[in-house]
């Protein structure tokens, strides 16, 4: 995904995290605690995997991720966290997809379609076009570091069965089953990778292209999404 690219996400919440931190923990918390719903173990369970992976990386406490887990699993009481999914379009046929984790759905709701109606959006359904999928980025310095060429790369994960190889600006995006997810990452780190995001999306199955200034209003409008404690992930089907 270039356009507005996870990359951009990524790295954007890095640089934020001193500023943020305490809001940041929040979110990765609530994503622990709703994947968690699904089974306490990382290891029979991709998404809490994933969560977790996503919480060590802005290095949050190890107390934090074990309480939001047993939140998850019921083994400690605290406000209910439910997932919520928003769809629609916002101009010039952007779809997107908007998923919430919050403990207050009437505010999330509203929230969010306040957000698609001040582009000129409006909630619809979309998520026919995406496919969830694992995704993992590895930048462009960390392949040449390990003196690897792309080319090699990708052969070498079309033999452990991956969906789709992408090369972008950043670096790579690999495409993976959700069940192979986990597999994959650890088979890019025992060559000396260092992951740049591995994670469950909602991937495009058709994707659009825009220019230069459509591109700038959504940029703002990815912004305020990100901003939002409500609001844990987004996917476009931007190209």
């Amino acid at each position: 995904m270039s356009g507005h690219s996870k990359w951009a996400t990524t790295h954007r919440q890095k640089e934020l995290v001193d500023a943020k931190r305490g809001a940041i923990f929040t979110k990765i918390a609530n994503i622990i605690t709703i994947a968690a719903k699904k089974g306490g173990d990382p290891e029979a369970n991709p998404a809490l995997r994933s969560a977790i992976d996503k919480a060590k990386n802005v290095n949050m406490p190890k107390d934090n991720i074990e309480r939001a887990i047993k939140k998850g699993t019921g083994e400690l009481a605290g406000d209910q966290i439910e997932e919520l999914f928003y769809e629609g379009l916002i101009p010039p046929g952007v779809q997107v997809i908007v998923k919430c984790l919050t403990d207050n759905r009437n505010r999330s709701g509203s929230t969010v379609r306040h957000l698609f109606a001040k582009i000129g959006g409006a909630f619809g359904s979309v998520m026919w076009n995406f496919s969830q999928l694992g995704v993992i980025q590895v930048s462009k310095t960390e392949i040449k570091d390990k003196h690897l060429s792309s080319e090699e790369l990708e052969l070498e994960l079309i033999d452990q069965d991956i969906v789709e190889f992408e090369k972008e600006e950043e670096g790579v995006s690999v495409y993976t089953e959700v069940k192979d997810l986990q597999r994959i990452k650890e088979f890019l780190e025992s060559k000396g990778l260092k992951i740049d995001r591995a994670e469950i999306d909602y991937v495009p199955k058709e994707k659009v292209t825009l220019g230069a200034e459509d591109l700038s209003k959504i940029e703002k409008f990815i912004e305020e999404l990100e901003d939002n404690e409500d609001v844990s992930d987004y996917y476009t089907n931007l190209s």
